[in-house]
């Protein structure tokens, strides 16, 4: 096991978290009565691209452009299509930018650590306004779909998108970002298992995204503390 985790560079505490994830998707999932496999292996890939993200492994980003694709498909069927664009459209491609910047920004030359970025004020004020100008745009758009539960799409879209630029810029407060945008997609999902109680190990899903988002923010933190030494 030991071997396993140095070649997967994690440790012991990521080892712990993601099977607490893993084992509370799978228990929602079949408790829900969902026989929609998508479902299962989206949150699966998800919670996992999570646990190298915190790590600052490339390996993260690369299950998030995957996550992304399986997550459009899930939301495209709700008629979430904010969601949908959001993750095809944006966070997908972002998260390939991404993967390329983390692969020619290693720290002291190590492919499984990103070096940490430090943001001034000003490009944080532009991310934010930009995520809100975007989010703005877009409930226009939304509201011409008919897409269900319209604001908080369009503020889901707003929060994704100040998260996936600051994970591509490589500051530790994308973790902020991604905490808030799990925070709006549990309600989101909620909503939608009212109508449908299959979705419910969708909230389950984001829960966990919260608490690894939550961790992340923890690790990367304690990543520049030690970078910056």
């Amino acid at each position: 096991m030991k071997k396993l985790l140095s070649f997967l560079h994690l440790s012991p505490v990521d080892l712990c978290l993601w099977l607490a994830c893993v084992a509370a998707i799978f228990l929602s999932f079949f408790l829900s009565g969902n026989t929609a496999y998508l479902y299962l292996v989206a949150s699966l890939v998800g919670a996992t691209a999570l646990v190298f993200v915190s790590n600052g492994n490339v390996l993260g980003q690369i299950l998030t452009v995957a996550f992304s694709i399986l997550y459009g498909i899930i939301s495209y069927s709700y008629r979430y299509y904010g969601e949908m664009i959001t993750y095809l459209g944006m966070t997908m491609p972002i998260a390939v930018a991404a993967v390329v910047t983390w692969f020619r920004h290693p720290f002291q030359d190590k492919r499984n650590e990103v070096e940490v970025n430090r943001l001034s004020a000003r490009e944080y004020l532009f991310i934010c306004l930009g995520g809100i100008t975007i989010g703005i745009a877009f409930y226009f758009i939304l509201r011409a779909l008919e897409t269900q539960n319209l604001i908080i799409s369009s503020v889901s879209v707003t929060t994704s998108f100040i998260a996936v630029w600051l994970t591509m810029r490589r500051s530790p407060f994308y973790a902020v970002a991604y905490a808030l945008n799990d925070a709006v997609l549990i309600v989101l999902w909620a909503l939608a298992t009212v109508n449908h109680a299959g979705y419910s190990c969708m909230i389950v899903c984001f829960c966990a995204f919260l608490l690894l988002d939550g961790y992340g923010l923890f690790r990367w933190l304690a990543m520049q503390k030690r970078q910056s030494t």
